[in-house]
Parts: structure tokens; sequence; C-alpha cells
């Protein structure tokens, strides 16, 4: 009778244990970048479930992805870890090595259920070597809908689901925003680009697929409700890097970098708040597994930003990213990237481009690269890039600012310049600033574990393989 007791006291320990812990679902999509949604102040958008989660979470001003390129950003979600440590994963149309564990996974291994929706989540490249040594997807078994997930989990099981969508990465029916009611006279423009109609209606084509994207994270929102799960569930809902225009997606300026965030956690955010706090897609996972009371891993070296949620820390007030090779686009034979690190703060952002003599959206002479009727293949195609590529001697600067070689170093005082768009890096007046800034950017590198940190001139990553095709082809619009 006494054992049976205390098998008894034991299972209502493990259920208490698994009701406490919260349900995640991260909502990530495809090149939907800051600040494009509501809760930011854009009023040409319809964002009403991204806004709501802000209204009854916390919102994030100053989120930003590890690498502004599909595969690496989520590898480092995955991971943790920044993508310069991934190897092979810090490059487009690559892999996941195996070494590198899924804190997925982890959250698995400590009895949570995991699964995603079979729409892009983990991406692009191969990830056959990953599984055969894992056993299984980063993040689990795939599902048609969220509903059909929950659906099989057993009551009081604590659970992880990716929700993943390919909006609003290109192609866009041509037209659709403004069909759909979206005014292209009210969209948001980064200065980089020239106020014409065919920039604002092709923003305004981006916008729907956002506002469509939002819908479906709606739909699991009323599903989580539905089933009484909401208030025990950490949603997340973001975008894997900036949108995908000129100077945006693959470039280390806000428009490439920064991603709309927002957090909803129920009543453990008893008071919604705004925050200022700087967080990077490395840090995701521990402060994932930091709030489902798993262990972070040592060699993780993203950093939990839980003390921000709970209100008991302002978080840190600098980032630092990069990037490596997204697609190869330069002239044959070459078949690397464009390196290149950045340091955020509130007051500056400073730029290190590697390799100055190479094209930063690669070349626009057609025919010479590695891929057929491919030109400035680090920039999709579209009627922007088609734009300012053919009105360069109309738009000079605004085609200068997207195509042209940079020089090696790059800095910008937001205070006077938040777009971004004037270089002072050789201006005595803040030489002092950009010296100070290059050897933080130095000394957080080597902490981080980014191998150009002492070795600028370093060649690993391009010679790993790309499993892609060419991007940025002509008549790709």
């Amino acid at each position: 009778m006494k054992a049976r007791l205390i098998l008894f006291l034991f299972s209502i320990t493990l259920l208490t244990e698994a009701q406490d812990r919260p349900n995640i679902l991260f909502c990530l999509a495809d090149d939907w970048g800051w600040p494009h949604a509501g809760a930011y102040g854009d009023l040409a958008i319809q964002t009403p479930n991204f806004d709501r989660l802000a209204a009854e979470g916390v919102l994030f001003e100053n989120a930003f992805v590890s690498s502004p390129s599909c595969t690496p950003s989520r590898n480092a979600f995955i991971t943790g870890k920044y993508h310069w440590e991934l190897g092979s994963g810090a490059n487009l149309w690559s892999t996941l090595p195996e070494e590198h564990k899924s804190f997925i996974h982890l959250l698995k291994d400590q009895g949570y259920r995991i699964g995603r929706n079979l729409k892009k989540t983990w991406g692009p490249g191969s990830l056959d070597n990953w599984i055969a040594a894992h056993g299984d997807h980063p993040s689990g078994q795939g599902y048609e809908e969220l509903e059909d997930f929950l659906e099989a989990t057993p009551d009081n099981q604590p659970f992880f689901f990716w929700l993943g969508t390919p909006d609003p990465h290109r192609p866009y029916e041509k037209g659709a925003g403004k069909k759909h009611g979206i005014d292209p006279e009210k969209v948001h423009l980064f200065p980089h680009f020239p106020d014409h109609e065919v920039l604002r209606n092709d923003v305004a084509d981006y916008y729907y697929e956002v506002e469509r994207w939002d819908r479906l994270v709606g739909t699991a929102i009323r599903e989580l409700e539905r089933r009484d799960l909401l208030d025990n569930t950490i949603i997340i809902m973001t975008g894997d890097h900036g949108m995908p225009f000129p100077r945006g997606k693959g470039n280390l300026y806000d428009s490439g970098t920064r991603v709309p965030f927002a957090l909803r956690w129920g009543d453990q955010i008893k008071t919604p708040f705004e925050t200022d706090a700087f967080i990077s897609f490395a840090d995701i996972a521990p402060t994932l597994l930091e709030s489902a009371g798993v262990e972070i891993p040592k060699d993780m070296t993203g950093k939990s930003f839980k003390p921000v949620i709970d209100g008991q820390s302002s978080g840190q007030q600098l980032i630092t990213f990069g990037r490596e090779r997204h697609v190869p686009a330069q002239e044959k034979p070459d078949m690397g990237g464009y390196p290149s690190r950045g340091l955020r703060t509130p007051q500056y952002l400073y730029i290190r481009n590697y390799k100055p003599q190479k094209w930063p959206a690669g070349t626009g002479k057609i025919g010479f690269t590695h891929f057929p009727n491919q030109w400035y293949a680090d920039c999709d195609g579209g009627p922007t890039k088609d734009f300012i590529a053919e009105h360069k001697e109309e738009y000079p600067e605004a085609f200068r600012l997207a195509f042209a070689k940079r020089p090696e170093e790059e800095l910008y005082i937001l205070t006077d310049d938040p777009g971004q768009i004037n270089n002072v890096a050789d201006d005595a007046q803040y030489h002092s600033i950009l010296i100070e800034l290059r050897e933080q950017l130095r000394s957080i590198q080597t902490d981080l574990n980014d191998p150009r940190a002492n070795e600028p001139d370093y060649t690993g990553f391009d010679g790993y393989p790309y499993l892609g095709g060419g991007g940025g082809k002509i008549g790709d619009k």
C-alpha cells in the first residue's frame, strides 16, 4: 500500500511538472523584415495577430539575425550558435553539420513532443547527414497543420511546434497588394529607394504576403485558444531576415538584419511592454531552454534573454552579425561569397567588408558567373531591382547603394542617419569612434569563435559545396 502511494505521489509530481512547463510555438516567416508590422507604427499594413502578441506580451525593437540569409539564420536559431561557428552551415543552400545539436531535440530529450508544419522551416539545403546522425529532422516530424500535431499530442505533454511559411519570399503576384486594399502611397520605403510608383507597388505586393502570413499565425493562435492551451504557450513571431529587395536581404544594414519580434507568454508576462534590448537569433535557443527548465549546453554562444522577459534586466545594448556566401554571384572562377561582419549599437552601425574588391550583390555582367543568365545574383529578382538597375543614370545614388562596390569599413551615425546611407568611416571627426568599434568587434568575434577574428582572409567558408541553383536571374520577376 505504501509503495502504491509513493508511486501515485510520484506520478502526480510528474504531471504537475509537465503542466508547469510551457508549450512553445515558434512562428517564422521567410524574408519578413523590420519595421513592417502595425505594432511598429506601419499604418499601411494590417498585422492584427502580430500586434496582439506584442500588446499581450513583449515587443522587441532590436531583434537581429545572425546572418541575413535563410539557411545560416535558421541554423543559428536551431543550435544557439552564431553562424560562423557552423562550418558549411554558415552559407546559403548548405547543410547543418552533424556535430552541432538541435536545441529542439534537447527539449525532446526532456519530455517535450516536437514537430513542424510542412511549409518552409529549415533550409534551403540538405539535412541528409544530420538526420542520419541524429535520427530525425532538427525540429521533428512534419504535419500539414498545427491542429494535426495537437491531435496527436497527449494531454498534459508539453510541446514545441515550428510554424513556417514561404511568405513573403518572392515571387509576388504583381498588383496583389493594391488589389487587396493596400495603398501603395502609404507603404514604408527605406531611404535608399527611389520614391517611384514601381517600387511602391512592389512593396505593396510584399505587404500582401506579410498579411497572409499574419493570418496563418492567427489561425494557430485560435487553435491554441480552442484547446485552452494559449496561456501556457510561449509564442514567438518573427522573420528570418530583411525583405528581398536591394540593400535588404543579404546585407548588414537594418534593412537586412533587423526583424520584427514579438513574444507572448500568458500570465508569465504580467504587464506587457516594449524593450530596446538587443537580441540575436543565436539567443533564442538558450532562452527557450531556460524557460522550459532545461540545462543550457556550455557550447551555446547565444545568451538567454529570459531576464529581459521577466523584467529583471534591461538586456544588452549591442549586437553583432555577419555574412558569408549567400549565392555564388562573383565572376568565374570565384565561387566565394562577400564576407562581412557588423556591430550595431543604439548610436552606431560599424561594418567590416573583408573583400572590398568583390561585388556586394554580385556582378552585373551577364554570363560571367557559374550560373546562366545571372546578374546581381545576391539580390532577388523583381520590379524594384529591375527599376534601379535600368534607371541608374536617373537614380545614381540608389544604384550605388544597392549594387556598387563598398569600402573595407563603413560607419553610420544613427542619430543623424537612421537609414544608414551616409558612410562616415573616412571622416576624421569620427576616427576615434571607428577605431573603438573596430577593436570592439574584433574582441567580440574572438569571444564568439569567429575564425575571421584573427584571420581576416580566412577562406574556409568558400570551399563548402553550394547545393542550390543560380539566384537573381534575368526574367526572375
